[in-house]
């Protein structure tokens, strides 16, 4: 049976799925439980008619529309990008559908989506901030439900999903001091207004220096602007013109660490062999640079599964439960930047 793409019908959907209408309807709704492999089914029967449930209908049968809003701030990151990716595909097994948008760190774009965007067709918001405090949350002109990804500390003002940085930064550091380096720099701190993220892999990066019996010179970890390729090759320039040259540098995410290795190679030096390199994100390019990168790997899936079966909790339950902080796992990946020969 063919059928005009934007034109099917949940009974042609159950019919090359061969499952009841019921059935893709509980699918599509996220009503009921569903097979995983009866979901999977009904999902590529979805794809290949091109279905798209009328969102308006929905909202008049349920009091819900499975839209959800998902906002980054620096969406060029390639970090952002694969977590969206997850996070998509997860909404999508609920039957739901994803909006994205781009804060850039603005605090007032930020409260907005954080309430909504004023659009009663959102039934929730995951959101990366970067400019809000926890009182501007606490106060949103609509307290529609909401999850938070990222580093700052927000006070359970709502449920918040992120890995523990500070764990994760010494385990990156101590990979360095295990591979017998000693003067070991850091890329990614910020001054005067360091982000979460500065702080908390700043914290577990000295953390483990001490924990070696090693100093903490200010001199090893240079401010950057941003977290981009740019702001890493600028940082590992400052630490190249030190007269006593760091052996290995932890960067605080993978795109500085990339800028880093390009500015080491225009130097005339070599990774490993000279200055051992490790990042933070396991971004897909950190596989294919040369070297291969040695990284931290946050579980992307496990995060968006955790934001988005979390937000569907409180669309579905309401507030009945206090807050959660929920922390996924994360790994370290170790590839040829940081490897011994």
């Amino acid at each position: 049976m063919t059928t005009r793409a934007g034109a099917a019908r949940l009974r042609d959907v159950a019919q090359a799925a061969g499952v009841s209408v019921k059935t893709v309807s509980n699918v599509v709704n996220g009503t009921a439980r569903v097979a995983d492999e009866t979901r999977q089914r009904v999902q590529q029967a979805i794809d290949a008619l091109g279905y798209h449930p009328n969102l308006m209908a929905r909202r008049l049968r349920t009091g819900r529309s499975g839209v959800l809003t998902l906002a980054f701030p620096e969406m060029p990151n390639p970090y952002f990008a694969e977590l969206a990716v997850e996070v998509i595909a997860s909404a999508r097994r609920h039957g739901c559908t994803v909006l994205m948008d781009d804060t850039a760190g603005d605090p007032g774009a930020e409260l907005r989506i954080a309430s909504g965007l004023g659009d009663p067709m959102i039934d929730g918001v995951i959101l990366s901030p970067l400019g809000l405090d926890q009182n501007e949350l606490a106060s949103r002109d609509r307290q529609i439900p909401l999850v938070l990804l990222g580093e700052a500390d927000y006070g359970l003002v709502c449920d918040h999903i992120h890995i523990d940085n500070v764990s994760a930064a010494r385990d990156a550091t101590q990979h360095l001091i295990d591979q017998g380096h000693r003067r070991i720099g850091a890329i990614g701190w910020q001054d005067p207004a360091p982000r979460a993220t500065a702080q908390q892999r700043l914290l577990g990066y000295t953390e483990a220096l001490r924990g070696a019996g090693l100093p903490v010179e200010q001199a090893l970890f240079p401010p950057v602007r941003s977290y981009f390729r740019p702001d890493g090759a600028a940082a590992m320039r400052k630490l190249l013109k030190l007269p006593d040259l760091p052996d290995a540098v932890f960067c605080f995410n993978d795109l500085m660490a990339l800028g880093a290795m390009r500015a080491i190679h225009e130097a005339g030096l070599r990774v490993p062999q000279d200055i051992a390199l490790v990042g933070f994100d396991d971004v897909e390019e950190a596989e294919y640079s040369i070297p291969s990168l040695t990284t931290i790997a946050p579980d992307k899936t496990k995060i968006a599964e955790a934001a988005v079966g979390t937000l569907l909790y409180r669309i579905n339950e309401g507030y009945g439960e206090p807050c959660r902080l929920i922390q996924p796992g994360y790994r370290l990946v170790v590839r040829e930047s940081s490897r011994r020969s």
